[in-house]
C-alpha cells in the first residue's frame, strides 16, 4: 500500500479514514470519478448533476471547466456526490471533483443551447370591451417574458409582464365591433389566444332634437346630439327619417324627418350596440297654409301652354288649378318660395287659380286671364 500511494504521490501518512478503502484496511482512498448523470445540460445551468466514484468522502470542491458547482448532497461511503451544475458557455467540459486527498480524474459534461421555449396562453380576462379601446386586460400563461400583444393586428398598449413571465397586463387599442384574433409574440415565437377579444360598441346616447317640433308633411331638417352616434338610423314614431348622416365622433346627427300625424311623436336612435330614446320626442305640427304673392304673367293664350311663375312661400308640394284644371309640368324650388309649370287650356276671359299644399289652399289674387 505504501508503493501506491508513493505512486500517486500522496504525501500524507497512513491513517484512520472514514469508510476505509473498501479492502478492509483503513487507509484513505484517492478521489475517483466515473461518471456525470446526466452528462449534459443547459448553459444556464442550476441542474442536479449526480456525480459516480470513489473516495469522494468529504469532497470540497466540484468544478465544471473551472467554475465551482454548488454541492447539495454527498454520499457518507463516497460513492457519489450531487452538484448544482454552474452556467458556462456551450461545449464540452471537464468536472473535476476535489477531497482532502486531492483532485479526481476529470469526466466530461457537455453544455447545451436550450432553444427557448415560445408563449402558451390560458388565459384573457376580459375578453371583452369596448370598440373605442382603453379596457384593461390581463394574460395568464406562461414564457411570456419579452412579449408584446396586438388585438387584429394592433399593438396593445402599456404592456408589462411579471417578473416569473406568467402573467402580462396592458390595455386595448381601438378595434371593430366584433371578434379579433389576439396574438401574443416574443423572441422564441408566436401564439394565439383562443376565443379572441370581442369589441362591443357602446350604446347611443340621444340628448337632444333640434328642432323639436315640425310640419307633418315632414322634410323638416333636424340634429340629434348625443354621443356613440355612428352607424345610426332614427325613426319618428316609427317611420325612418331620411338623408342620416353622422359625424366622425359620434355626437352629432343630421337627417330629414319623415311625414307624421299632428301631435308628440317618439324618436329613437338605434346602432348596432343598441337604441336611445329622445327626451321629450318629436312634436308634429300642422304645415303653414301656403301664400301667393304673384302670378307672372296674369293672362296668356285659352289653347294653354304658358309658361308661369307664381311667387309666395310654404308651396313646397304644391298643384295648382286654372278654372279648376291642373296646370302641368308643376315644379317647385326647395325653399318653397317660387312655382313653376305650363297653363292648361281654358275659355276666353279671366279664371280663378288655386295653389294646394297638405296645408290647405290659397287663391291667386287677379285669377288669370285667358285670350
Amino acid at each position: 500500500m505504501s508503493e501506491v500511494i508513493q505512486q500517486q504521490g500522496n504525501p500524507q501518512a497512513p491513517g484512520s479514514w472514514p469508510g476505509g478503502d473498501g479492502g478492509g484496511g483503513d487507509w484513505p482512498r484517492y478521489p475517483r470519478l466515473y461518471a456525470a448523470i446526466p452528462d449534459s445540460g443547459p448553459t444556464a445551468g442550476g441542474n442536479t448533476v449526480l456525480l459516480t466514484g470513489s473516495g469522494l468522502q468529504g469532497t470540497s470542491l466540484v468544478t465544471f471547466g473551472g467554475v465551482p458547482a454548488t454541492i447539495v448532497a454527498q454520499d457518507p461511503y463516497g460513492n457519489s456526490v450531487t452538484v448544482l451544475a454552474p452556467a458556462h458557455a456551450a461545449g464540452t467540459v471537464q468536472v473535476v471533483a476535489t477531497t482532502l486527498r486531492g483532485n479526481s480524474n476529470p469526466v466530461s459534461y457537455t453544455y447545451t443551447v436550450t432553444p427557448p421555449t415560445g408563449p402558451t396562453v390560458t388565459a384573457l380576462v376580459p375578453n371583452t370591451g369596448s370598440t373605442a379601446g382603453g379596457t384593461a386586460f390581463a394574460i395568464v400563461g406562461s414564457n411570456l417574458t419579452g412579449a408584446t400583444v396586438t388585438f387584429n393586428g394592433v399593438a396593445a398598449l402599456g404592456v408589462s409582464v411579471n417578473a416569473t413571465g406568467t402573467v402580462l397586463t396592458g390595455t386595448t387599442p381601438p378595434g371593430p365591433a366584433g371578434n379579433v384574433p389576439v396574438m401574443v409574440t416574443t423572441p422564441a415565437g408566436t401564439t394565439t389566444v383562443a376565443g379572441g377579444f370581442t369589441y362591443t360598441a357602446p350604446p347611443p346616447v340621444a340628448t337632444s332634437v333640434s328642432p323639436s317640433s315640425g310640419s307633418t308633411a315632414g322634410g323638416t331638417a333636424f340634429v340629434i346630439t348625443g354621443s356613440n352616434l355612428n352607424g345610426a338610423s332614427v325613426t319618428f314614431n316609427g317611420v325612418a327619417a331620411s338623408g342620416v348622416s353622422v359625424n366622425a365622433s359620434g355626437t352629432a346627427l343630421v337627417g330629414f324627418t319623415p311625414a307624421g300625424a299632428l301631435g308628440n311623436v317618439p324618436v329613437v336612435v338605434t346602432t348596432p350596440a343598441g337604441s336611445a330614446m329622445v327626451a321629450g320626442g318629436y312634436t308634429y305640427t300642422a304645415p303653414p297654409l301656403p301664400v301667393v304673392t304673384l302670378l307672372s304673367p296674369s293672362s296668356g293664350s285659352a289653347a294653354g301652354g304658358t309658361a308661369f311663375v307664381i311667387t309666395g312661400s310654404n308651396l313646397n308640394g304644391a298643384s295648382v288649378t286654372f278654372n279648376g284644371v291642373a296646370a302641368s309640368g308643376v315644379s317647385v324650388n326647395a325653399s318653397g318660395t317660387a312655382l313653376v309649370g305650363f297653363t292648361p287650356a281654358g275659355p276666353l276671359g279671366n279664371v280663378p287659380v288655386v295653389v294646394t299644399t297638405v296645408a290647405g289652399s290659397a287663391l291667386v289674387g287677379g285669377g288669370y286671364t285667358y285670350v
